[in-house]
């Protein structure tokens, strides 16, 4: 995106007009599940059903990650930034007159087809506006953003159920699209450039089967367990899809990813280390309202504050830590997040049925810090390291690492949790694991968060080996840090 001298942006104006689209998306992904019972219930249908109005959402976004952001390369951010936001806000419309689950979950598919043109260019948008001086804070008040929508989605959802209908999860996006749609008109510049390359429909087509394949498989596997035929076979596929898109790739002349991209040390190992935090945040985060209403027995509404503490930290550290990484490089401060996060995971292992409210929380404050301190860098450092042309499929990228990673994290740990509870409970239950005795259940969490443990570490020493690496490099020249 280069901008014209005679219309200056205003930097700020543009970071705003981005952050509305993506808190839109980030609440919308979160306020869906409280309601997941309450549509249970109302559209008279079974839980396997209903939870396809947030399996679905989630599949079409994770399918499109790439090929939005490889699109918005070629033909301009700006309109299909706003064309997300405007299909996201229709989306939401239909999603809220829905007559029938049925209904729902196809319009939660035209809904996450506006989403992920938010998800997939934000980033790339906001990276083009600001100087590289000031990259890591304004991705880091990006952070702040997607911290608040996790915050604000339970919280309102669960406020909107108490006095209204379900549809009012979804009415509730109308006004925040509308200014959203106005603001990216304003003040998001258009893009001067265009590429004349063709679109990767090889590409684009087996990455749709490898990531479909995956999601699917992953997904189910929570059910049916990862030895099961179908699961097996799903891997299979996506298997073969990948390496058949590895291949297209390398011949392609327009390739959908260029893969010389992973070339570039800095940008292969952020996005590897922040894959593993995304995969150890997330996974766990699935267990841990499990342990406050089953082991503490809070109620849902004390359940939902105790799990906002994380984002709210988060979203306190990480524009100071993107600000910070604008001075001393993005390396030495992701070092510290993952250090922060490692010590958080070994705090958190130790919880057990009689750890206090106050226990709970001091548990999680640095697992709060250590994201805050690594997300904004990390995502800086990623977008520094490509070629303005790649921005766009960079952003992708880093979007598909965290949904993947949330994805695989969830179905992974979850089946591990299960595993460890059967095994101090002497054997499954029918009924499921959370039907275990508690010291069971406490058992397995406390193995489950120990393989977070080794995930963070690992994830540390690998960041670790870099940041000496740099630290060599920078002895040796004078020039500012950059990675």
């Amino acid at each position: 995106m280069t901008i014209s001298p005679h219309k200056p942006v205003n930097k700020w104006m543009v970071l705003i007009a981005v952050a509305m689209g993506v808190f839109l998306v980030t609440i919308d992904g979160s306020i869906v599940n409280i309601g997941l019972n309450t549509l249970v219930n109302e559209l008279h249908q079974p839980l396997n059903v209903v939870e396809w109005v947030v399996l679905a959402y989630m599949l079409t976004i994770s399918t499109l990650m790439l090929s939005v952001g490889r699109l918005s390369d070629m033909i301009g951010k700006k309109k299909l930034y706003l064309a997300g936001i405007v299909i996201f806000t229709i989306g939401s419309v239909l999603c809220g007159i829905a007559p029938s689950v049925y209904w729902l979950i196809a319009f939660r598919v035209l809904q996450a087809i506006g989403g992920v043109l938010n998800m997939a260019i934000g980033t790339a948008i906001v990276t083009e506006a600001f100087p590289p001086a000031e990259r890591g804070k304004a991705l880091g008040v990006m952070g702040t953003m997607v911290s608040l929508g996790i915050i604000t989605g339970p919280t309102l959802g669960g406020l909107i159920l108490q006095s209204l209908s379900w549809h009012w999860l979804f009415f509730v996006n109308i006004p925040v699209g509308v200014v959203g749609v106005f603001m990216v008109a304003r003040y998001v510049p258009e893009d001067s450039t265009r590429s004349k390359q063709h679109f990767d429909f090889a590409g684009a087509g087996t990455m749709f089967i490898f990531m479909t394949s995956l999601l699917f498989a992953l997904s189910i596997s929570q059910d049916r367990g990862f030895d099961n035929f179908v699961v097996l076979g799903l891997m299979g596929i996506a298997l073969i899809a990948f390496v058949v898109f590895i291949l297209i790739e390398r011949k392609s002349p327009y390739p959908m990813m260029n893969l010389n991209m992973f070339r570039n040390r800095q940008f292969s190992i952020n996005l590897i280390t922040g894959f593993m935090v995304f995969v150890c945040t997330a996974g766990t985060t699935l267990l841990f309202p499990l342990f406050l209403q089953n082991v503490l027995q809070y109620g849902s509404g004390q359940t939902g504050l105790m799990l906002a503490l994380t984002p709210l930290v988060v979203s306190i550290v990480a524009p100071l830590s993107g600000a910070l990484s604008d001075r001393t490089g993005s390396r030495p401060i992701t070092t510290l997040g993952l250090f922060v996060l490692a010590l958080g995971f070994i705090a958190v292992s130790t919880l057990t049925e009689t750890t206090s409210t106050i226990g709970y929380l001091l548990r999680f404050i640095p697992i709060g810090i250590g994201i805050g301190l690594f997300q904004s860098p990390n995502n800086s450092a990623v977008m520094g390291s490509v070629p303005r042309e790649n921005l766009g499929v960079a952003s992708g990228l880093l979007s598909l690492t965290r949904t993947v990673g949330q994805t695989t994290g969830i179905a992974i740990l979850s089946a591990i949790w299960e595993n460890r509870v059967a095994f101090y409970n002497g054997g499954f239950l029918e009924a499921g694991a959370t039907f275990a005795p508690i010291s069971a259940q406490v058992s397995g969490l406390q193995d489950t968060v120990k393989i977070s443990v080794v995930i963070i570490v690992t994830a540390f020493f690998i960041s670790t080996l870099a940041l000496v690496g740099f630290l060599k490099s920078r002895k040796r020249s004078s020039s500012p840090a950059t990675e």
